[in-house]
């Protein structure tokens, strides 16, 4: 057993890892670059860097194989290489404070790293001039809302993610008196009105605008600057039998009505969306140019923050570099349409945000601490021949006179 732990500790303290295991990183970031052509930055993230391993599909199958470490993985094995070293290998000195604080920051670096993979949300919060929204709306991510609007002055909303019709299972919530069966999903298609091209089957859905639509799948995108717009065919089942098959899709646009029980219900698959305990006016915005170019100088929004409990009601512009910050989000001013007065806010949550200014702060001050301590020590061995230099010439000066 002696044996077995001190290979295992020798193994994580070796030096030899730590060369392989940079050697893997940078091959990573060479080939995840490499792939960016092929597919966006989003998912190169969640292939390459937010992954144990690398996976690729064998062709004509959906049996993932791993082919390369992914960027946890590698992550995780560089933190407890660089923690082992530490335990075992260095004695805590002063003369290598600035060693042990330069590490300290690179651990803090990885683990910041970890968790804004884990914890950060991004969506967006798009408004016109004097539009006010409490919600922000994901880029990436939908979800089917099924709105109780039977009550005018409030909305019972249920709302399921997508990648429970994606999986095709059958949804039964307590608040709905029917159950949610995905009959076909389609994580990006093309919608057309029927009847404006060739002969086509008959259409599946049996209810609301579905009947009249065709659906087109298409290969999923993943360009930084398009979405994909999925589309699906869910049936409601309620004790007595169907409700009927609805088409559902962001591209639709319009909610689909019907009554049931004696409420009334609106259908619709849209874009993710996260309510916040304030709300958002948009006042004004501004979109300069440079002089006789289209070249965007600076563009801005001058929102308005209210909370219903009165405690916030303030003003505040948001412009390139100068976000807001507020109940733990962060928005950024991200796009603009000035033909339309519209603007675009980048909402970003992410509870470690400050571990990577922090991290950098340690190994700065690290390096500086560290070679402060070899300069001084450097200037004192020269500083002692000098001494020495001079004693003997003025000893030498003495015996002349």
């Amino acid at each position: 057993m002696t044996d077995l732990f001190r290979q295992f500790r020798d193994f994580f303290v070796s030096l030899r890892l730590t060369v392989v295991l940079l050697v893997l990183s940078m091959l990573l970031i060479f080939a995840a670059t490499l792939d960016q052509v092929h597919l966006g930055i989003w998912a190169v993230q969640e292939k390459w860097f937010r992954s144990l391993f690398v996976l690729w599909l064998i062709p004509g199958t959906a049996i993932p194989v791993p082919i390369f470490p992914g960027g946890y993985l590698i992550g995780a094995f560089l933190l407890v290489n660089l923690v082992s070293a530490h335990v075992y290998r260095f004695k805590l000195t002063w003369r290598k404070a600035g060693i042990f604080l330069t590490h300290a920051g690179l651990i803090l670096l990885l683990v910041g790293e970890l968790l804004t993979g884990l914890w950060q949300e991004e969506y967006q919060l798009q408004l016109k001039e004097g539009e006010t929204k409490n919600f922000s709306e994901s880029y990436r991510f939908n979800e089917l809302a099924i709105i109780d609007a039977t009550d005018p002055k409030f909305d019972d909303v249920v709302a399921i993610p997508e990648k429970l019709l994606a999986a095709g299972i059958p949804v039964q919530h307590p608040k709905l008196p029917f159950r949610v069966v995905t009959k076909d999903y389609f994580p990006n298609a093309a919608l057309r009105m029927r009847g404006a091209g060739p002969a086509e089957s008959p259409s599946v859905a049996t209810a609301g605008i579905g009947m009249q639509v065709a659906v087109t799948p298409l290969a999923p995108t993943y360009k930084q600057d398009e979405r994909n717009w999925p589309a699906a065919l869910v049936e409601l089942v309620g004790p007595d039998g169907s409700l009927g098959i609805w088409l559902v899709s962001p591209q639709l646009g319009a909610q689909q009505t019907f009554d049931y029980g004696g409420h009334t219900y609106r259908l619709a698959l849209r874009f993710q969306r996260a309510y916040k305990p304030f709300a958002l006016t948009l006042l004004k915005t501004t979109h300069d140019i440079y002089l006789g170019t289209d070249i965007p100088k600076n563009f801005s929004s001058r929102i308005r923050l209210t909370t219903p409990d009165g405690r916030d009601d303030r003003e505040v512009l948001i412009y390139m570099n100068n976000p807001l910050r507020y109940a733990g989000l962060t928005f950024y001013q991200y796009q603009m349409d000035a033909e339309h007065a519209t603007s675009v806010l980048q909402v970003v949550h992410n509870p470690s945000w400050l571990l990577p200014y922090i991290s950098c702060a340690m190994m700065a001050l690290g390096l500086v601490v560290q070679f402060g301590m070899h300069l001084g020590g450097f200037i004192g061995r020269r500083a002692v021949p000098a001494i020495n230099r001079e004693e003997r010439q003025g000893r030498e000066a003495r015996r002349d006179f």
